[in-house]
């Protein structure tokens, strides 16, 4: 295998054995045995089998290089679970094989590992170990593995007793501190609240600068998002494979061509009529429920310390109270900010990033001020106000990340960069496959043979 590549798989197939009965699965114990006594003694009975094959995955290849992440998409039943306990080595291939470099670690299922009769802190120990720690290194380690986790003191209580989010926050902990060379993930990341999926999504970045990912969801964003090839299995078979975003598009225009009942997968191009100008009817804007979550002060950062954040709010422009609010309406965020040492230049600014971490939209004080820059004594506190137009969300958890630095954008120096300040849920009715609308002015009219509108 090539020094680079981290995982293979080269005409990896997987074929189960079904029998419609009990009596059927004894015969085919036994009877190919009697069939191979009987060749010894000159006998030529004909081969004959009382099952019949079902294979989950059929002559799937593909390679994954270091710093890769690959996705592996399809619909339930698929062979996507299949494919990656094999990859680990929990499922033995009936045909072909798998090459991984390195140590693997696998969030296969929830709770996968774990007994659930054992506390939390025993089954770290039991989890790390099955993943090739020491007992030596999992003691170093705990303390760490514990926080990451932040469940408290339920780390002294039976698994039995957790919900499916603590159970999910303490098994990635373990995974994150195996020093893996390659991680295999199915559909961990569904489960656990917002600043932990924004804690997994960060974690999950920073691996890849050195590890290789195998990424298998449902959620079609964060594979377009994240992986860098993906693989689409359909009843077992590789449908098609290759750049992500061609992958997961086709991929779509499938799922959809079966739920509308289309005979073809994707629709036919339409001939686009030339567009007239006719009286326009502005869209009303759609009602989204935003809850904010007050500000974290002790929300994972960090930068040299010589200014910190103290408080970050959104409201509406007048101070007010967000609650159910008009989409496109302005919003006002304010970051307020305290010097601990003298500044000069300093910039102050936040990002809204969704819960894979992607930045939809951001600003900060650079320009405003460049030819007016303020300085401050150790002390000094500021107030930066930012009023915009929200977009349309869809629904789903939003987070806030403030930070101040000081210099210029090109060249500064990081005071204190705050994760998850705020925490934002949407409710939207917003359905429109997208991560952010906008109000538009929308218009829609017949047209006669001649191209016309029909009045």
């Amino acid at each position: 295998m090539s020094s680079d590549i981290a995982l293979r798989a080269t005409h990896l197939s997987k074929c189960y054995q079904v029998y419609s009965t009990p009596h059927q699965r004894m015969l085919q114990s036994i009877v190919p045995r009697l069939q191979s006594v009987a060749r010894l003694v000159g006998a030529n009975p004909a081969p004959r089998k009382y099952c019949r094959e079902f294979w989950a995955l059929r002559d799937v290849n593909f390679t994954a290089r270091q710093g890769e992440m690959v996705g592996i998409i399809g619909r339930n039943g698929s062979g996507k679970s299949t494919l990656l306990q094999m990859m680990c080595g929990t499922l033995t291939p009936s045909e072909g094989s798998t090459e991984v470099k390195g140590r693997i670690a696998a969030l296969l299922e929830l709770g996968s590992g774990f007994n659930p009769e054992f506390t939390g802190r025993e089954n770290i120990f039991l989890n790390g170990s099955v993943l090739g720690l020491t007992h030596a290194e999992i003691d170093d380690r705990i303390d760490d593995i514990i926080a990451f986790a932040d469940i408290g003191e339920f780390v002294d209580q039976s698994i039995k007793t957790y919900s499916s989010g603590m159970a999910m926050r303490l098994a990635f902990s373990v995974i994150a501190h195996v020093d893996a060379n390659v991680l295999i993930v199915d559909e961990a990341l569904a489960v656990g609240d917002a600043y932990f999926q924004q804690k997994c999504m960060r974690w999950l970045r920073s691996f890849r600068e050195k590890g290789t990912i195998l990424f298998c969801g449902h959620d079609i964003g964060a594979v377009m998002n994240l992986c860098d090839q993906a693989i689409w299995l359909d009843r077992g078979e590789v449908r098609d494979q290759g750049e992500t975003k061609g992958v997961c598009e086709a991929y779509l225009a499938s799922i959809h061509a079966q739920t509308a009942g289309l005979a073809q997968e994707t629709p036919p191009k339409k001939r686009i009529p030339k567009v007239r100008t006719p009286a326009k009817l502005k869209a009303e804007p759609a009602d989204q429920l935003i809850r904010v979550v007050e500000f974290d002060p002790d929300s994972p950062a960090y930068g040299s310390g010589d200014a910190t954040i103290v408080e970050v709010k959104m409201t509406k422009p007048d101070g007010s109270d967000l609650g159910l609010i008009r989409g496109g309406e302005e919003v006002q965020i304010t970051l307020r900010v305290k010097a601990n040492a003298s500044i000069d230049r300093p910039i102050v600014g936040f990002h809204i990033k969704d819960r894979l971490g992607q930045w939809l939209l951001g600003e900060n004080t650079y320009l405003p001020y460049r030819d007016a820059p303020i300085s401050l004594d150790p002390g000094m506190e500021i107030e930066a106000r930012f009023t915009f137009d929200l977009p349309l969300l869809r629904t789903g958890p939003y987070a806030v990340a403030a930070a101040v630095a000081s210099g210029t954008i090109d060249n500064h120096v990081q005071h204190h960069w705050v994760h998850e300040a705020l925490v934002f849920e949407v409710k939207s009715p917003i359905e429109k496959g997208v991560l952010v609308g906008l109000p538009m002015e929308i218009e829609m009219h017949a047209l006669s043979d001649d191209g016309s509108y029909v009045p």
